[in-house]
């Protein structure tokens, strides 16, 4: 090729320049070289050029991709690397979207309901009088299922990233399918501690998460409005089955009862067969360094083994553990308004016969807030959409601390409306969050390790109101204690968007300095000279 040829005498050129310009010495010695250093670049760019265009020459049309259709992380793009994901907006997704909604709305219908299977459980054991701790024997039963949905979250990042979504949904539905079953045959209490407590619990937390991170695989543009979809729709579930389950309860018992809601999870396992996967894998492949781990002590290879499989550099981003930071804080008093609202009114108002209206109204308002605030979070820009959970956060922390001066029931009711609507726009924006904090090849790693640092505070915020209410002998030192975590966790996430600013500005600074000291970056090879001068040197 002639233009290789020409590029390679440039080379040969700009060696001889140099070589010359090396036996001179002071500034004219350092012009030379100047002047061989551009010679050389100048027949490095023209060789690129023309393997350039013999590459773009050999490229058919087919390989560019089709338009419409929307590319996967194994594409390659003209240049050779690997192309940006688009999603595909639509189609297959809302079959997706459906799937997730069912998931959602039965997981979460249930152990939102537990407060009827709360009261179920204790007059099939029929020892109310004899046991003083009852209560609080059975209130662990539900208190472990809840739990393990947050505890389990890392580990089940781990299996979505190596077997995928729709593997890990249905084996998490199957295993609740199995705990809720296995419940109805037993009457002992400390047998559903494992059947309910801990094989729904995880179970639930296996089929659930996957949910999430299945969505960024088909949406981007509309991912909020997905998930919103996902969350509103679930309402649709979550709030009649309390009704449902008192009906249903006192006609053919508890144990027929979780019978009936092990369906839900039967139906569950089917849906989850739809959670076809668009993105690669995130893990290396097969091949991939078993050269390195052959040369290794047997003490390497685990630790290596350890390292792939509990994948941290999510943490590596500051953003990411101020943001999971603020949450974890936020969430500590998360649980205490819908724990103690019930019977707050019955202490404070003597309402019995209306209380069932306040668990409507928070599930309602949170599925109204989720539709919007999907729909919202769509049209906000990047991680701008973190000042709607900041927004959320306050407002939750602001209203729960209204309570104790509430002088009537109905102002109680406009308190749960509020509570609804923030509790909605928190839980639809965390996986776009998540996915604008880093990317959608570790969102199941991020937001697996953010519930699961969710676990601990919002496990505990309960008791400790409780002890609250012991110790005052009234719920209003604990829900000022519930408002609280809300607005300090809400100003933690306020400075997010800030920090990632202030790191965009810095990382564009230092990539302009490279150019400015790269080579290939400097025009003609000058390093900023002025040419003029070059060419009046002797």
């Amino acid at each position: 090729m002639e233009e290789e040829e020409d590029g390679g005498g440039g080379g040969e050129a700009g060696s001889e320049a140099a070589a010359g310009g090396g036996g001179r010495g002071g500034l004219a010695g350092m012009w030379d070289r100047l002047r061989g250093s551009r010679a050389a670049g100048g027949g490095r760019s023209a060789a690129a050029m023309a393997q350039r265009g013999a590459e773009g020459g050999e490229r058919g049309p087919a390989e560019e991709g089709g338009e419409g259709e929307p590319r996967t992380g194994a594409e390659k793009g003209p240049s050779g690397a690997a192309a940006p994901f688009q999603p595909p907006e639509g189609g297959f997704g809302w079959v997706v979207v459906f799937a997730a909604a069912w998931c959602n709305g039965s997981i979460f219908g249930i152990h939102n309901s537990f407060g009827i299977i709360y009261t179920m459980l204790q007059n099939d054991l029929g020892e109310g009088e004899k046991d003083p701790t009852l209560e609080f024997k059975t209130a662990w039963v539900g208190s472990l299922a809840m739990g393990m949905i947050f505890f389990c979250s890392p580990i089940v990042s781990i299996f979505t990233d190596r077997i995928g979504c729709r593997t890990t949904a249905a084996l998490g539905a199957a295993i609740a399918f199995i705990g809720l079953l296995s419940s109805s045959f037993t009457k002992s209490l400390e047998v559903r501690y494992f059947t309910y407590g801990l094989l729904f619990g995880c179970g639930s937390s296996f089929a659930f998460q996957p949910s999430l991170v299945i969505l960024g695989h088909y949406f981007k543009r509309r991912l909020g409005l997905a998930n919103g979809i996902v969350a509103g729709s679930s309402c649709l579930i979550s709030v009649p089955l309390p009704f449902f389950l008192k009906m249903v309860g006192k006609a053919i018992g508890l144990a027929h009862t979780f019978q009936v809601l092990s369906a839900l999870m039967l139906i569950q396992i089917f849906l989850s067969l739809t959670y076809r996967p668009l993105l690669p894998p995130s893990c290396d492949s097969q091949h991939d360094g078993q050269d390195k781990l052959g040369s290794r002590s047997v003490r390497q290879q685990c630790w290596a083994q350890m390292r792939k499989y509990f994948n941290l550099r999510v943490f590596r981003r500051k953003t990411y553990r101020i943001w999971a930071f603020g949450i974890a804080t936020a969430v500590l008093g998360y649980f205490v308004p819908y724990m103690h609202l019930v019977k707050y009114v019955e202490k404070e108002f003597g309402e019995t016969k209306k209380d069932w209206i306040l668990p409507v109204c928070l599930g309602g308002m949170s599925g109204l807030g989720r539709l919007i605030s999907g729909r919202i979070g769509d049209c906000i820009p990047g991680l701008k959409k973190i000042y709607l959970q900041v927004a959320s956060f306050v407002l939750f922390g602001i209203m729960c601390m209204m309570i104790p001066q509430c002088r009537g029931f109905e102002a109680v009711i406009v308190i749960c409306l509020f509570l609804g609507l923030c509790d909605g726009c928190f839980t639809t924006i965390m996986a776009p969050i998540a996915f604008e904090l880093v990317g959608p090849m570790q969102a199941s790693q991020a937001i697996g390790y953010l519930m699961g640092l969710m676990a601990v505070p919002m496990t505990a915020g309960t008791p400790i109101a409780g002890y609250f209410n012991d110790y005052f002998q009234n719920y209003h030192a604990g829900f000022y204690f519930a408002g609280v975590p809300p607005i300090v966790g809400g100003l933690v996430l306020s400075i997010v968007p800030l920090v990632h600013q202030r790191m965009l500005q810095k990382q564009r600074l230092d990539s302009g300095k490279d150019k400015m000291l790269t080579p290939e970056a400097v025009v003609n090879g000058t390093h900023g000279v002025d040419e003029s001068i070059l060419q009046n040197l002797p």
